[in-house]
């Protein structure tokens, strides 16, 4: 059997999720992987047979996505030869993270593509949703890889088909201690924003793991590193708590390690506050901006020693063995209709995202 494993390289959850389903792929059938997208730090230990820029989300340095520099760096001529021209008819089983190239050749070639992602369970109308709702947020969640089944992951078994979190086996079999720091990673904050607010909390050692700085250095109380995977992973496992965005592979790693958690959402990223929805359900401190204003809160918060107690069994081949169960024939599906997907993004405020997701489902 011929397996596609299509991944989505805007952030490091996604990348960091395969390191530990390639593996149980790989014993499976014949795999080959695909990665598009331009923002992730984190480098797969497999070899990548398709390698494609795809559609990124830019991430900003005030607390969002930036979706006027997203829309810049997107090549929609491009995409859209990539998504012709993959041969998606050569594989009998596709596997899709949220990645639109193999989910649009799917759907061009009237084939069944399984959604296996976070955002799967996100959108799933029993997750815990935000008080606010987001006409963008969900038409991307909902069109920007079109699916025909989907599995998902969460912090919890909401519904059938949801499966709590893969934890990494480095993180799995790991031995955590507390060595009195605090790890930090926030994608969509400057390092000097980090640095503004988290230095006026003079007595706590600060790792700051940055996505826009390439060179290693101190001001103050704060370590500021680039992104590495071990280096990372090593902080997250000695750490005494972590502050981080509303992602979902950190979160979920941290609980697992009973690390203290406090996390921040994105602005304007629909699916982090979902997550954030669902991370309060569980008692886990949220906030929704790195301000002075909102001091007071994290220094409440490391003065705190509790955790959250959970539960993330290791069911990832159970998971995956159940998809070839039921979809490894490669039976192909009949052309859905995107009537719905035009007139949801139709008169979106969002000009720019409205018109890539409009082009798409023509």
């Amino acid at each position: 059997m011929k397996i596609l494993y299509a991944i989505q390289g805007t952030g490091n959850g996604h990348l960091s999720r395969a390191r530990d389903i390639i593996p149980i792929l790989q014993k499976k059938g014949e795999l080959d992987i695909l990665v598009s997208g331009i923002q992730a730090d984190v480098e797969l230990p497999h070899p990548v047979k398709y390698k494609f820029k795809g559609l990124s989300f830019i991430f900003g340095k005030n607390g969002g996505i930036d979706l006027i520099a997203t829309y810049k760096k997107s090549n929609l001529k491009q995409l859209f030869k990539e998504i012709k021209d993959f041969p998606i008819e050569a594989y009998d089983l596709v596997i899709s993270d949220f990645e639109p190239v193999s989910t649009w050749a799917c759907k061009r070639k009237h084939k069944e593509c399984i959604d296996l992602s976070h955002q799967a369970a996100v959108i799933n109308k029993r997750s815990p949703k935000p008080k606010k709702n987001d006409l963008v947020g969900k038409a991307v969640l909902r069109y920007y890889a079109p699916v025909t089944i989907s599995y998902g992951f969460h912090f919890g078994t909401y519904d059938k088909n949801i499966f709590t979190p893969v934890i990494r086996s480095q993180v799995r079999n790991a031995k955590p201690l507390d060595n009195g720091h605090y790890t930090v990673y926030l994608p969509a904050y400057s390092d000097e924003r980090i640095i503004k607010v988290l230095g006026e909390i003079k007595n706590i050692n600060w790792q700051v793991f940055s996505k826009h700085s390439k060179k290693e250095y101190k001001e103050r109380n704060i370590h500021i590193k680039p992104i590495s995977n071990d280096h990372f992973i090593e902080s997250l496992i000695n750490c005494t708590g972590i502050l981080c965005g509303t992602g979902f592979e950190t979160p979920a790693e941290a609980l697992y390690l009973k690390k203290k958690l406090m996390a921040i959402p994105m602005k304007g990223q629909y699916e982090q506050q979902c997550n954030a929805a669902a991370l309060k359900t569980m008692g886990v401190p949220v906030i929704k901006s790195l301000k002075r204003k909102h001091l007071d809160k994290i220094k409440t918060w490391v003065a705190d020693k509790q955790f959250i107690p959970v539960n993330f069994p290791n069911n990832t081949e159970k998971i995956i063995d159940m998809i070839i169960k039921n979809h490894g024939n490669g039976v192909s599906k009949k052309k859905a209709g995107l009537g719905k997907a035009v007139h949801s993004v139709k008169n979106l405020k969002d000009k720019s995202l409205g018109k890539i997701l409009n082009k798409l489902a023509e």
